[in-house]
């Protein structure tokens, strides 16, 4: 009997010691960070959870970039620091952040790896809802094959139109579309020549990679991955000079790629701003960018079918 006694009482700490770490620590969640940096905002996305009873783990997407873990959140009092190895960044040094928790929000600071201090700011990310029940609107062709209409023509834009064709030669600037969008299906036909690298942006913040990546091993940071966040189930590109194919489908976070006739992603949730989003507010309705400051891409086809609650 006594020893029955021990087995139970060491379950019970078991169990409430458990449930204690599951209750979570305020800052666990996942955050939008703005980073005022130079006089521009930078939009950036933390996610910390718990590992074990006390420790606190994390990812971090900079303006650029893929996102990149984070070892260990450290907390002295209310203050909170971590830390995290350059990526594309300039310089040898981590980046260190300091923050903590004020009313419904965060703010600290952030060493970048020039030395240089910035201030940052963040929200709780907001939930986008899922439903299953689908009316579907008039489909919109993006881009009409004749010219740019309906795109932002911004300084030092080398898009153009040639027979039918969107064509960006070279590295230049990102083309962005004028309407935004929601929920919705999107169609795109495109191709890339040897070596290249774009990427086709939903609501102007989650990157699906566009890559020559034929052969390799699936990634998100490969052809068809939402860049740094969501693997595909398979590489389903095809040789560099073909036109290839996308339809994806995005309600809420959760998304749907199919590469080529394939589906290589299904339904999973982006939980995050890939890098270089044009902006951290996940609530509201975006544009559709395609990335021309990488490799060169075309594409003959762009149509979009808004969605909304059936």
């Amino acid at each position: 009997m006594k020893y029955r006694f021990l087995f139970f009482s060491f379950l019970l700490i078991v169990l409430s010691t458990s449930l204690m770490a599951q209750e979570g620590h305020p800052l666990e969640g996942r955050w939008n960070l703005t980073i005022d940096q130079e006089g521009k905002e930078l939009p950036s996305w933390l996610e910390i959870r718990h590992s074990g009873h006390n420790t606190l783990i994390g990812r971090f997407t900079f303006a650029f970039g893929s996102a990149r873990p984070i070892a260990e959140v450290k907390k002295y009092g209310d203050i909170f620091y971590f830390e995290i190895p350059p990526q594309w960044e300039p310089g040898a040094s981590n980046m260190e952040f300091e923050g903590k928790l004020v009313g419904d929000g965060l703010e600290g600071t952030m060493v970048f790896t020039n030395g240089k201090t910035y201030k940052w700011t963040a929200v709780k990310a907001p939930e986008l809802p899922y439903y299953e029940k689908v009316k579907t609107g008039k489909k919109i062709e993006l881009f009409n094959g004749k010219n740019l209409n309906g795109w932002k023509i911004v300084e030092g834009n080398q898009w153009k139109v040639v027979d039918g064709i969107l064509k960006s030669d070279k590295s230049g600037v990102n083309l962005v579309s004028e309407e935004k969008f929601k929920d919705f299906k999107i169609h795109v036909e495109f191709r890339y020549p040897e070596g290249s690298n774009s990427g086709l942006y939903l609501r102007g913040r989650y990157e699906v990679q566009i890559a020559d990546n034929y052969g390799l091993e699936p990634s998100s940071i490969y052809f068809g991955g939402i860049y740094g966040l969501i693997d595909p189930n398979e590489n389903a590109a095809l040789k560099a000079g073909e036109w290839q194919t996308y339809d994806i489908t995005l309600i809420g976070r959760r998304v749907t790629v199919v590469a080529n006739g394939k589906t290589i992603i299904n339904g999973q949730n982006i939980l995050g701003m890939t890098g270089g989003a044009l902006d951290n507010k996940e609530a509201e309705a975006g544009p559709i960018m395609i990335q021309g400051d990488h490799g060169a891409v075309e594409f003959r086809t762009i149509d979009i079918t808004p969605l909304t609650k059936g």
